[in-house]
C-alpha cells in the first residue's frame, strides 16, 4: 500500500487532494495527497502497517501552529482530532489524555476535578499531540512540567510508553525518539480544590483583550528571545498592520499574522521572513519561527 493506491478497506475512507486549507487555523493551504482520520487507535495501527515505508506522513491535530504551502502535501496526512480522545482521571492527581483532545478541554476538566495549575491550557489553541511534540504553554504554564510519560506510535505500528525522562524539554522544544508520534500522555496535577471556571474564563478574557482572537492566525509565529518578547520587537519595528498580499501583522498583537481571507501561504511565508529580516536589521536578534513550516510551493 502507498499514498497513492490504497488497498479496499481503506480507499473509501480516505480523502484524496484534500485542500489543507480545511484544516489549519490559518486557513490556507494546498491539497494533501491522502488524508485519513482513523476510528481508532486500533484502525490507525492496520493503516500505517500497511504503508509504504518511504511514504511520507504529517499528523496534524487542529492545525493550529502550522502552515501549509500552497502547493500542498505529498504523501499521508493523518487527522487526530476527535478521535484519540480519552480523557479520564487515574489517580489522586493524575489524568491520562490522548493526543486529539483539546487543551481548552483539559483546563475545563481539571478544573471539574479540583486539579491544577491546569488553567493555562486553555491559552493553547490546539490538541494535546501537538503541545506535547512543542512543549506548548500560555500564561506562565508549560505542559511538559506535567508530563508523566507519553504513548507513541511510530510508523510500522508499533505502539510504545515511554517515561518523560527520554525527551530532552526546552522553551517551545522537544526531541525523542525519531519517527514516533504521540497518541496521548499521563499528566500530573497537584490537588486544588480552590481552582473554578471563573479561573478559566478569566485568563480568556485576558488573552481575549490582548490577542486577535476570532481572526485566521496561528497563534504566536515567532518564539521569545532570552530575556525580550518577539511581539516587542515587532512593534519597535512599526511593523502592526504592515501586509503581503492578504497576510498582515496583527494591530492587536504583533506575533500573530493575520489572514484577511484572502492570504496564500506564500504571502505568509513571505510576511514571516520579512519580519524576521527587519528585526535582524534593526535589533541584531534573530527570531526563530514557532510556527511549523511543510509542504511544497506553489
Amino acid at each position: 500500500m502507498n499514498a497513492l493506491a490504497l488497498p479496499p478497506d481503506f480507499a473509501t475512507r480516505v480523502l484524496r487532494n484534500e485542500p489543507m486549507s480545511r484544516h489549519t487555523s490559518w486557513r490556507v493551504g494546498g491539497p494533501a495527497d491522502v488524508f485519513f482520520r482513523p476510528k481508532d487507535v486500533a484502525d490507525l495501527v492496520q493503516f500505517l502497517r500497511g504503508l509504504d515505508p518511504d511514504t511520507p506522513i504529517l499528523w496534524i491535530g487542529l492545525g493550529s501552529n502550522l502552515l501549509v504551502r500552497d502547493g500542498g502535501i505529498r504523501g499521508v496526512v493523518i487527522g487526530t482530532h476527535g478521535v484519540l480522545d480519552r480523557l479520564e482521571r487515574v489517580g489522586e492527581e493524575e489524568i491520562v489524555c490522548g493526543a486529539g483532545v483539546a487543551c481548552a478541554k483539559i483546563a475545563k476538566q481539571c478544573v471539574k476535578w479540583g486539579l491544577g495549575p491546569a488553567e493555562f491550557f486553555a491559552g493553547i489553541p490546539g490538541t494535546l499531540g501537538g503541545a506535547l511534540a512543542m512543549n506548548a504553554g500560555a500564561f506562565g504554564g508549560e505542559t511538559w512540567r506535567h508530563v508523566v510519560e507519553v504513548q507513541t506510535l511510530d510508523r510500522h505500528g508499533v505502539r510504545r510508553t515511554r517515561s518523560a525522562s527520554e525527551y530532552t524539554v526546552g522553551y517551545r522544544y522537544v526531541q525523542g525518539p525519531a519517527d514516533e508520534w504521540f497518541l496521548g500522555a499521563r499528566l500530573r496535577f497537584e490537588l486544588r480544590p480552590g481552582a473554578t471556571q471563573e479561573d478559566i474564563r478569566m485568563l480568556l478574557a485576558r488573552r481575549k483583550a490582548t490577542q486577535p482572537i476570532g481572526e485566521w492566525s496561528c497563534g504566536s509565529v515567532f518564539t521569545n528571545p532570552p530575556g525580550d518578547h518577539a511581539a516587542r520587537l515587532i512593534e519597535a519595528c512599526g511593523l502592526k498592520g504592515f501586509r503581503i498580499g492578504g497576510a498582515r501583522v496583527s494591530e492587536v498583537h504583533a506575533n500573530f499574522i493575520i489572514n484577511d481571507g484572502t492570504a496564500t501561504a506564500r504571502d505568509i511565508e513571505e510576511l514571516i521572513a520579512y519580519v524576521q529580516r527587519t528585526v535582524r536589521e534593526r535589533h541584531g536578534i534573530e527570531l526563530q519561527p514557532e510556527v511549523r513550516v511543510v509542504g511544497e510551493g506553489a
